[in-house]
């Protein structure tokens, strides 16, 4: 079961976009400072699973396994679970932790603005922990202008985590609130994400301002001219630029 914050805004109706925003180099800079940071948590838990007790394994070993399940899976998180026996929780926990994580933030200004210009419901649809995506909404002054936060510890079908792209997650949370897939327009910088959300019939937006080389997008030389797939409906620089397009989003 998909687990939800229960607070809808009362004027809600059915014909009204529902905007689900990722978080991490969607609505902030992750790749200045704290992507770094959770892949170096990463590492270390990784070299520690995968040595002998006594020596770590070699990071080749390391960074191969975690490329591995982030592709497979979406999600590190989930490739540990599954091949490991390891507890997401404590998995999150350890690889999520910040000497001071409000100074490692990075984001544009007019966020707030920009989330009350869009018509409809926002849901926040990330990968990361609620407690580090809390606390990043927090900083952010974000908090307040989503009506539901899905972190990946709520992204459970069957008893299994789910994490984006699954289709099983989405299909949950379309039933969960009811909704039209041709309602939902998903902004996001990941396009594996994109791609499942439009094969369900959900709008795309995708962001690419904070995309660099070898991140978790799988893209690389983000210096040359990003090509639109054709599953994306928008691409965009800056989660700003949403409102000028949002005619080709309806």
């Amino acid at each position: 079961m998909v687990s939800f914050a229960d607070r809808d805004d009362v004027n809600i109706t059915r014909s009204t976009p529902v905007w689900l925003f990722d978080l991490d180099n969607t609505l902030h800079n992750a790749s200045h400072a704290i992507f770094p940071a959770i892949m170096a948590g990463m590492n270390r838990y990784l070299a520690r699973l995968l040595g002998d007790g006594v020596t770590p394994a070699s990071d080749d070993v390391v960074n191969a396994t975690r490329t591995m399940y982030w592709q497979r899976y979406g999600a590190t998180t989930l490739g540990v679970v599954k091949h490991h026996g390891v507890s997401a929780a404590h998995f999150l926990d350890e690889t999520h932790r910040f000497d001071d994580l409000q100074a490692m933030i990075r984001a544009e200004r007019g966020l707030r603005q920009l989330l009350r210009r869009l018509p409809g419901r926002k849901i926040l649809l990330t990968n990361a922990p609620h407690r580090y995506s809390t606390q990043v909404l927090r900083h952010l002054g974000l908090h307040r202008h989503f009506n539901h936060h899905v972190a990946v510890e709520a992204m459970t079908v069957h008893r299994q985590m789910r994490p984006k792209p699954s289709k099983l997650l989405l299909r949950r949370l379309m039933r969960r609130h009811q909704l039209a897939p041709s309602r939902c327009i998903l902004v996001e910088d990941t396009l594996v994400n994109l791609r499942a959300a439009r094969e369900l019939g959900m709008r795309t937006a995708w962001i690419t301002q904070y995309l660099t080389i070898g991140d978790s997008a799988g893209l690389a030389h983000p210096q040359k001219r990003l090509i639109r797939p054709a599953y994306v409906d928008v691409k965009v620089k800056s989660v700003r630029n949403l409102p000028a397009r949002l005619h080709h989003l309806r």
